[in-house]
């Protein structure tokens, strides 16, 4: 099964996961959001399982900011909401949830290193 996600549901995590209810600066970045983690070519996805997903979820968020601040805790919400609601037990820290971002942010870290980093976040992975 896969996860889809929609605009509504981007915008209940910003909501419930960011202090202070930061305005949507950018509604073209959630729906870019949306649409790229649903994204295939020839009907196969682009992003085969949901720690994938989560992690073009992430790098999308924290390049194209959609909200006026919080950006990487709306991202790193979005990637663990994620994970979470596909049925997957993630255990983290706050310190390797702010070092993912950081990473992230600065350019340091394409898809594979992101995704390599969610999956250590999965319960029970080795």
């Amino acid at each position: 099964m896969t996860l889809r996600i929609d605009l509504a549901w981007l915008l209940m995590v910003a909501e419930g996961r960011t202090p202070g209810d930061p305005r949507i600066t950018d509604y073209g970045a959630l729906i870019a959001a949306v649409s790229r983690h649903q994204a295939a070519v020839f009907d196969q996805p682009v992003y085969r399982d949901p720690v994938e997903r989560a992690a073009a979820l992430l790098q999308q968020l924290l390049h194209i900011p959609a909200l006026e601040r919080s950006n990487a805790m709306f991202a790193t919400a979005v990637a663990y909401g994620y994970l979470v609601a596909s049925g997957l037990r993630v255990t983290t820290s706050p310190e390797q949830v702010r070092d993912l971002a950081k990473l992230v942010k600065q350019d340091a870290a394409e898809l594979p290193v992101i995704t390599a980093e969610l999956r250590s976040w999965i319960a029970g992975h080795p």
